[in-house]
């Protein structure tokens, strides 16, 4: 008789329901962050609502708001939402226009540090350590003490607003160098205090922010954070070191599930993306002299990488042999075998983004059985649409 010693492996249908912390979604499908452009006064507009309605609608299990900045001078660009007393009604008829259409919700939360629009916010952008930045032409100043404990506070207060508003979850942005990322990347942080130098102190702020929204809102709200796990820059933030830190996380119990991601937006964004640069697309569509800058030397920064499909699995599946927490993969999710390919390598849920700006209803179509292959064909010229309105420049209106 053959005794077979390994267990059976039980299948994860993707498009079976699944519980987030405290939440249950439909599906594990979530839809990505992806920055939409359209919230010109900085309050929540009918085309916002409908920009997140039509991939709820569309199937997917959650989808997810960005970025919600937890402070003015964390803003991106002029016109993003931050957590104001006049910004709630609109958030709340958004989560309600969601939640009608059987979808969860989540809110993306942080503070751009380094990646911030000065010119716009009014103030300096902040970073661990007094850098160069190349795309705007400036200094961001050396964060102080002040300014990490009352930026962790404002962490705490954006997501008791979200609760407020209605949101299912909230998530941390620990990825591209944003603020908390910046910490944890020895290329952008060079301190000599608590929060510079070894792994350990890098990864201090991510863990103190992550615990303080934990302790104040316990489980009435399901919290995830985008962690980086490559840079994309020489001297980064590597998957050696994210490994550390995701386990870390998990010890610490802040967080009901983390998602991966990589590449620095202020370095190298397009890292993240793969596929086409847009050179010319971007180009057309920024004032000088950003635009003569893109036209000499964009090719250096907004640098192309061949494009497949689950394209960050192989650093993500270090992660997922490390800790036991629930995992969201990211990149390159186009259809039915990505997904469960993401279920076959161990993770809980999938993030899309391009994908679902080509196809809202990309989960419907698969679930009827009736999607071909995916329209998306990662040409990335959405990427330069974020400042009219996020959209697929190939779907009909």
């Amino acid at each position: 008789m053959t005794i077979d010693l390994d267990p059976p492996t039980v299948k994860v249908d993707p498009l079976g329901p699944a519980k987030l912390g405290p939440i249950t979604l439909r599906n594990r499908v979530i839809k990505a962050a992806t920055y939409e452009g359209l919230t010109p006064k900085g309050l929540v507009t009918d085309e916002l609502i409908e920009f997140h309605r039509q991939p709820a609608a569309g199937g997917v299990g959650m989808t997810t708001v960005a970025y919600c900045a937890v402070a003015a001078d964390g803003r991106t660009a002029p016109g993003q939402i931050t957590w104001r007393d006049d910004a709630m009604p609109g958030l709340r008829k958004l989560t309600d226009a969601i939640h009608a259409e059987g979808a969860a919700v989540s809110a993306q939360i942080g503070h751009a540090g380094p990646v911030a629009g000065a010119k716009y916010n009014g103030a300096p952008a902040l970073a661990p350590s007094t850098q160069f930045r190349l795309t705007t032409q400036t200094l961001a100043r050396a964060a102080t003490v002040a300014d990490i404990e009352r930026i962790t506070a404002q962490h705490v207060d954006a997501s008791k607003r979200a609760i407020e508003a209605g949101f299912d979850a909230i998530e941390l942005h620990f990825g591209h160098n944003y603020f908390i990322s910046s910490f944890l990347s020895p290329r952008t942080n060079r301190r000599k205090d608590r929060y510079g130098g070894s792994l350990e102190n890098r990864a201090r702020l991510a863990r103190e922010t992550a615990r303080a929204v934990r302790d104040a809102v316990g489980d009435r709200i399901a919290i995830l954070a985008k962690l980086n796990m490559d840079d994309g820059v020489a001297g980064g933030f590597w998957v050696d070191e994210a490994i550390q830190v995701a386990q870390w996380l998990e010890q610490d119990g802040s967080l009901d599930a983390l998602e991966l991601t990589a590449g620095s937006s202020l370095l190298n964004p397009m890292y993240l993306f793969k596929g086409d640069a847009p050179l010319r697309e971007f180009a057309a569509v920024m004032p000088q002299p950003t635009k003569l800058g893109i036209q000499l030397v964009g090719k250096h920064f907004l640098r192309e990488y061949p494009y497949r499909d689950a394209y960050l699995l192989d650093d993500a599946r270090q992660i997922r042999a490390a800790v036991t927490m629930p995992l969201v993969l990211l990149g390159g999710i186009t259809g039915k075998a990505s997904m469960d390919l993401a279920m076959e390598e161990g993770f809980q849920f999938v993030a899309i983004a391009r994908a679902l700006l080509r196809e809202p209803d990309l989960v419907n179509r698969i679930t009827a059985e009736t999607h071909r292959p995916g329209l998306c064909n990662h040409c990335n010229k959405c990427m330069t649409a974020i400042y009219g309105g996020t959209h697929c420049v190939l779907r009909k209106p």
